[in-house]
């Protein structure tokens, strides 16, 4: 439900913005200038994350950030300009950062090797939901009752997860890695409680507890790990471009090619029903052909859809062709997020991962300016053409340099490790001695 009001908050500026263009409230350069604070934030909120996550636990970061965002999207319904709107959405962003880095560096380090692609894939469609939800609201909405109860309803529902997610667990593999196997091992027993009410559980393979060390940051740039470090940098920097520059311009464009405000939203909002469909089909195959091979695979099909729809011209293909495009990319921009943390220590994960979202969305802070100018000077074709080339290069650099995480465990896939004793098998999480 965090990430669902995560991205309903983020991606409400794709309604809104048009919405804003056509009363005249704001102009294209501040729309703009919109996108680009938002992205601002977001780097912020995610590297602030990956520090507090790792320096104070994942419980604190992960609430922390619902807080900030869900009393600053409230705060921004009451906007009184374009400039105060932008302001307040700055703030709001830094907390929105944070929430993709914790849920799906949380769901790495809680589900065993052999489903995390499958749980993984279910977190992203509550993603995708979000997003499908926030076109078909705007488009009920906005023209009946205007822009401000998007924010309205994206703050309080905020508030109302952060409320309710006030009794997460810690992670057990952070307080065992800095020296609270105690708390790790209440969590666990609850943990194996509730599992074995359905049954029994599997055997557990017992790992040697390490002693509490502290890694800097600067290990994510040491030679063990600097290959890992340029390829979630990569994959992020990709996928947060396609699946912004989708989910945030489209009815922008559309209304700039002269439709009306309700029938852009409309358009986008069948479009975006592709968000829902990219992650089941993750969900289905992700721990059968692995998140490497997942990335080259959709990172070809993103590029061949790319290339297409540019030429659609009906109607009916126009919204067929988005909406299978659509798809590929929020398959792809969920196995590249999921991905992300599985490649970095539990000492680091969330240092490394934020890192990576970090860099990919200040990619995002220019982002606007250059699809504002491929628009300009090329239409949608020129848009869509760009993120077609840059879909195909990052799937020939996972099929040279990748790293497959598929069904490995997270110590086995620590570049320190040894052996995997855990290879091959369904596991639950591993026990310290």
């Amino acid at each position: 439900m965090g990430v669902f009001f995560d991205s309903f908050d983020n991606t409400l500026s794709a309604s809104v913005l048009a919405a804003l263009l056509k009363s005249g409230w704001s102009t294209l350069e501040l729309n703009s200038l919109f996108m680009s604070v938002t992205f601002a934030g977001l780097t912020v909120g995610a590297a602030a994350a990956g520090w507090l996550s790792d320096r104070f636990g994942r419980r604190f970061a992960y609430q922390f950030n619902l807080l900030i965002f869900g009393c600053m999207a409230v705060a921004s319904a009451f906007a009184p300009s374009m400039h105060w709107l932008i302001a307040i959405r700055a703030i709001m962003a830094v907390g929105m950062g944070a929430e993709y880095v914790m849920g799906y560096g949380l769901i790495t380090e809680f589900v065993p090797p052999a489903q995390r692609g499958r749980y993984l894939g279910w977190f992203g469609l509550f993603a995708g939901v979000g997003v499908f939800v926030t076109s078909l609201v705007g488009w009920l909405v906005i023209p009946e009752f205007g822009w401000r109860p998007m924010f309205l309803i994206g703050g309080v529902g905020t508030l109302w997860v952060w409320w309710e997610r006030r009794k997460l667990p810690e992670s057990p593999r952070w307080l065992e890695r800095i020296g609270r196997a105690a708390e790790a091992e209440a969590i666990l027993q609850r943990v194996e409680k509730e599992a074995s009410l359905s049954g029994p559980l599997p055997p557990f393979v017992v790992v040697p507890q390490t002693e509490p060390r502290y890694i800097p940051i600067s290990v994510l740039f040491s030679r063990p790990m600097l290959r890992r470090t340029a390829i979630a940098i990569v994959m992020m920097v990709v996928a947060l471009f396609g699946s912004y520059t989708l989910s945030g311009w489209m009815p922008t464009f559309f209304v700039k090619q002269g439709m009306s405000v309700t029938r852009s939203l409309g358009f986008n909002a069948a479009m975006m029903g592709g968000w829902i469909a990219g992650p089941l089909i993750c969900a289905a195959i992700s721990d059968r052909i692995g998140r490497r091979w997942g990335l080259v695979v959709f990172g070809v099909v993103c590029a061949g859809f790319g290339a297409v729809y540019p030429f659609l011209r009906s109607d009916e293909l126009i919204v067929l062709g988005g909406f299978l495009l659509v798809s590929a990319v929020g398959s792809f921009l969920i196995l590249a997020s999921g991905c992300n943390p599985e490649l970095f220590p539990t000492e680091c994960r969330f240092r490394g991962a934020g890192l990576a979202q970090a860099v990919g969305r200040a990619g995002l802070i220019v982002s606007p300016a250059i699809v504002l100018a491929l628009f300009n000077n090329y239409g949608i074709g020129g848009v869509i053409g760009a993120l077609a080339g840059a879909y195909l290069a990052l799937a020939l650099l996972m099929a040279v340099a990748g790293v497959e995480t598929n069904r490995r465990s997270l110590e086995a896939l620590d570049p320190s490790a040894g052996p995997d004793p855990t290879q091959g098998t369904m596991l639950s999480p591993v026990r310290p001695e």
